[in-house]
C-alpha cells in the first residue's frame, strides 16, 4: 500500500515538476489593483512600455487582454496583461511574465532565491503603478448617462491618424477650416467638434472628422478637402471630460465601460466638443470637453 502511495507521489511530482518547468504559461506572476477603469490602463501601459522598455505591443485581443514585449538589455520579455474591472472607478491586473531566452534558468530558481526575473517584474511594475497613478492626476471623466446629441450642419475636414495625435490633427486644421468659414462669409452656429468615424481599438488607430457647425444655405463654396453634412439629432452617452485635449479619449473607455455594465448598446463612434482653447494655456485641469457616444440605431 505504502509503495503504491509512493509510486502514486511521484508520478505526480513528475508530472507536476513537468507542467512547472516546461508548460507552465509564464515564468512569474504580478497581481495589483488600481484605481481606474480599464481603458486608461490600457492605454498607460502601452505608452509606459515604448518610452522605457522600447516596448511593441504583440497582441491585443481586446481592451483587456494586451501582450506586450519589453526589452531589458540583450533580453526580451513578454508582458501578458489581464484587466478585470471591478467597479466603475477600480480593476484588478494580472500580468503573465515569461523571459523565453532564460525561462527554464527563471523556473528553477524562483522556488530557491529571489531571483533576476522577479526582482526586474517587480521594479517594472512598481514603475509602471507610478506612471499610471501619475497620468490618472491629471484628468477626471464624469459620465452623466443618456443624453440628448444635438442635430448641427457642418463644415468639416476628414483626416485619420492615432488616437493621441488627434488633438494635435484639430488644431493644425482649425485655422484652415476657420478661414475657409469667414472667407465665404459662411454663419458659424456652434463649437467646433470631432467626429470619430472609424476606431480600431486593437492599433489605437482612428479616422474622424473636424467639423465647423455653420448655418445651412442653399449655396454651399465648392473645396477640394472641406466637405459639407447634416447631423441628426440623436441618443447618446454623454461624459464630461477635464484635462489635456491628447488623453480626452480616455472618456471614450469609460463610456464603454459605463455602456457593459448598464447593458446599453453604443454604436463605439465618439464625439467630442471641446470647450477650451488649449493655445491660450492655462491649467490643463480646466479643460473643458463633452463627449458622446450615440446608441445604437438612435437617429430621429
Amino acid at each position: 500500500m505504502k509503495k503504491k502511495a509512493f509510486i502514486g507521489f511521484t508520478i505526480a511530482l513528475v508530472f507536476l515538476s513537468g507542467w512547472y518547468l516546461f508548460l507552465k504559461p509564464s515564468d512569474y506572476i504580478v497581481t495589483f489593483n488600481t484605481n481606474t477603469f480599464p481603458g486608461a490602463i490600457n492605454q498607460t501601459l502601452k505608452v509606459w512600455g515604448k518610452k522605457n522598455f522600447s516596448g511593441k505591443i504583440t497582441e491585443q485581443k481586446d481592451l483587456l487582454h494586451v501582450n506586450q514585449r519589453l526589452q531589458f538589455g540583450d533580453s526580451l520579455v513578454d508582458y501578458n496583461w489581464t484587466i478585470v474591472p471591478i467597479s466603475d472607478s477600480t480593476s484588478k491586473v494580472k500580468v503573465r511574465i515569461t523571459d523565453k531566452k532564460n525561462s527554464l534558468k527563471n523556473r528553477i530558481l524562483i522556488p530557491f532565491t529571489n531571483s533576476v526575473i522577479e526582482k526586474r517584474s517587480k521594479k517594472s511594475l512598481l514603475n509602471y503603478n507610478t506612471f499610471l497613478n501619475n497620468h490618472i492626476q491629471k484628468f477626471k471623466v464624469k459620465v452623466e448617462g443618456e443624453a440628448e446629441l444635438f442635430s448641427s450642419f457642418c463644415a468639416y475636414l476628414p483626416a485619420k491618424g492615432v488616437q493621441s495625435e488627434k488633438a494635435f490633427g484639430m488644431m493644425r486644421d482649425f485655422p484652415y477650416l476657420s478661414s475657409f468659414v469667414k472667407e465665404n462669409n459662411l454663419k458659424p452656429t456652434g463649437t467646433p467638434f470631432v467626429e470619430i468615424t472609424d476606431w480600431n481599438m486593437a492599433t489605437d488607430s482612428i479616422s474622424f472628422n473636424f467639423c465647423y457647425p455653420i448655418q445651412k444655405t442653399d449655396s454651399l463654396p465648392n473645396h477640394h478637402e472641406i466637405k459639407f453634412r447634416e447631423y441628426p439629432r440623436r441618443k447618446a452617452i454623454k461624459a464630461i471630460y477635464y484635462g489635456n485635449y491628447m488623453t480626452s479619449d480616455r472618456a471614450w473607455y469609460r463610456i464603454l465601460t459605463y455602456a457593459e455594465k448598464n447593458g446599453i448598446t453604443v454604436d463605439s463612434n465618439p464625439i467630442e466638443v471641446f470647450l477650451n482653447n488649449p493655445s491660450q494655456g492655462g491649467n490643463e485641469l480646466e479643460w473643458k470637453a463633452e463627449i458622446y457616444i450615440p446608441l445604437k440605431n438612435s437617429d430621429e
